[in-house]
């Protein structure tokens, strides 16, 4: 059984955070690999998000989540929302490395039967909270889940995942503002901000900059970070649930990622939002991320 910490923000020794970091860092290298895994499966899909977000993934399941790997419905674990339901590719590489599914089962994603659709849906996937697709739900149910978990008189978190497209969507600042209201201290959401829609790049698509002073004015304790930097992220994380104990009002870590991150070859990709990969780039890109990951870990 894999349990994960029972406890949000335990203490730490200077010797205890070098561990955690290197911790952390290398199940982000693992669930990068485990994408590509998946994506050579089909050879095509959602890569170059599941390869930008998993140092945010990692962040939460190797380092903040409580969960049992044995029982995903553990009615005292943490609640993780994938509101993106096209990164389900970087949120079933995170599961596998949290032990809640098997590693060798990532070889049927997007398959006839398996339960792993390309698209995250709950009725599926062990471990999946939410089917997430249509953008712009996942808050909205996140904050009805962190409501209901406060008149149940539980301490569990809501982690809710949603990407910068979606902050084009009503819902979600509605969603924004009934979480200030219902002071819900218990519930996180991580925004990727990777500036990069199915329509195009999201400052053309619709802007929504300044993002920060708007999360700000919906009374929101908010950060942003760089995505991609894992001791930037923890720092954020570990600042997100002290300010949750102490004041009472939902967090939200933006987070600045780069598509395609670790792989040289995904990273400067033209079009990268749904990307096609030929047959002979899998293994080069495996290389890359496998040099670039020794390379960063020996510094």
């Amino acid at each position: 059984m894999i349990l994960a910490q029972e406890t949000q923000t335990p203490n730490r020794t200077p010797d205890d955070a070098g561990e955690r970091l290197q911790k952390v860092s290398r199940a982000a290298y693992r669930i990068r690999h485990h994408a590509l895994t998946m994506g050579e499966v089909q050879g095509q899909g959602y890569v170059g998000q599941a390869l930008g977000a998993a140092d945010m993934l990692a962040a939460v399941y190797a380092d903040q989540l409580r969960f049992r790997a044995d029982d995903p419905e553990w009615e005292e674990r943490d609640r993780f929302l994938l509101s993106t339901g096209h990164y389900a590719i970087g949120h079933y590489a995170a599961l596998a490395e949290a032990g809640i599914i098997p590693v060798k089962e990532l070889e049927t994603y997007g398959s006839d039967d398996s339960r792993l659709p390309m698209s995250g849906m709950s009725t599926y996937t062990p471990g999946m909270e939410i089917s997430g697709g249509s953008l712009g739900h996942g808050l909205t149910i996140a904050v009805g889940m962190a409501l209901g978990l406060r008149y149940q008189g539980s301490t569990a978190r809501i982690y809710n995942f949603l990407s910068d497209g979606e902050l084009d969507e009503g819902s979600t600042w509605e969603a924004a503002m009934g979480a200030h209201h219902h002071q819900l201290g218990n519930l996180t959401a991580m925004v990727d901000i990777n500036a990069l829609q199915a329509d195009g790049r999201t400052d053309t698509v619709l802007r929504t900059e300044p993002v920060t002073e708007k999360w700000e004015a919906f009374g929101w304790h908010t950060q942003r970070v760089d995505g991609n930097d894992m001791a930037a992220l923890l720092a954020a994380f570990d600042n997100a649930a002290s300010q949750a104990a102490a004041v009472g009002r939902p967090s939200v870590i933006l987070c600045d990622t780069k598509v395609g991150r670790g792989v040289p070859l995904l990273e400067d990709r033209e079009k990268a939002h749904f990307m096609r990969i030929e047959e002979h780039e899998w293994q080069l890109c495996r290389q890359q991320l496998t040099a670039g990951f020794e390379r960063t870990a020996g510094k």
